[in-house]
């Protein structure tokens, strides 16, 4: 697997899809979760764009450096990766933290061709924070119990009561992923930091590629009034949010649904 490097930390990644084509989409991943979060959307892309996902720092194959670590580190191991891939123009799809690194490689850097944005927010005074209890679950799961059963006690917020009940199998091959690629709760904590410093409310009106935001209606972990905002301060976006299956992890939820607008959105500014 290749790796590039960024101020010394080298972060992996892999070069999927259509290996020979001109348009290139890089997927960017939430707090504590791995490349293989975009599973669910990799098939729908590969057949027509170069697809990029990579392990963001502290996750997976990428380097562990001490933290904590900021939202525009990120976005330079964004950088790293697609200079070292040779990739001049992108599309851009974040979720969650991947959002908000999104967000900042399309301020900071020039490759940026389309943004897209999911389940995220601008960060700073515009950002709409979760009920307590909601974080309190997700960043102080339980320590006496299995590292399976500390995954599945903060991972419960980010999904609808229906889909965690009628679902088993998929929750259960989540649950695989992230036991196999374990985020310490130190690593967690250091990405964390970054959101909480996290703001680009001053300066989102400078993005001018088109930009679509897609946003679950039930998200309990970054509330759909965040899309809102995005939508306000980004010039010319377009948002689309779901209802059923509008949870916080809508990507795999919705996974038809949103791969649909997704491939449609890409498609038209490809």
């Amino acid at each position: 697997m290749p790796v590039a490097e960024n101020d010394g930390v080298e972060i992996a990644y892999e070069v999927t899809g259509n290996t020979d084509a001109e348009e290139t989409v890089v997927f960017v991943s939430g707090l504590g979760y791995g490349r293989w979060m975009w599973e669910w959307q990799t098939p729908a892309v590969e057949d027509v764009y170069r697809v990029i996902r990579y392990d963001l720092r502290g996750v997976g194959e990428s380097d562990t450096p001490d933290g904590p670590y900021t939202i525009d580190e990120m976005a330079a191991d964004l950088e790293a990766v697609l200079a070292d891939a040779g990739v001049e123009s992108v599309h851009v799809v974040g979720t969650s933290m991947g959002g908000m690194i999104a967000q900042e490689y399309a301020l900071s850097y020039d490759r940026t061709k389309s943004l897209v944005l999911m389940s995220t927010d601008p960060g700073g005074e515009k950002r709409v924070n979760p009920a307590p209890e909601v974080t309190e679950r997700i960043m102080n799961p339980p320590q006496d119990v299995s590292q399976r059963e500390n995954i599945r006690y903060k991972m419960r917020p980010a999904f609808t009561d229906e889909f965690w009940e009628n679902n088993g199998d998929i929750i259960e091959r989540i649950l695989d992923y992230r036991v196999a690629n374990p985020v310490p709760d130190e690593v967690r904590g250091w990405q964390a930091a970054g959101v909480t410093e996290f703001d680009a409310c001053d300066r989102l009106g400078e993005i001018t590629v088109p930009t679509l935001i897609i946003h679950g209606e039930r998200d309990e972990v970054v509330p759909v009034e965040n899309s809102k905002r995005l939508e306000e301060m980004i010039p010319n976006a377009d948002r689309v949010t779901f209802d059923e299956g509008g949870s916080h992890l809508v990507v795999i939820e919705r996974d038809e649904a949103v791969n649909r607008r997704l491939r449609k959105f890409l498609d038209g500014v490809a």
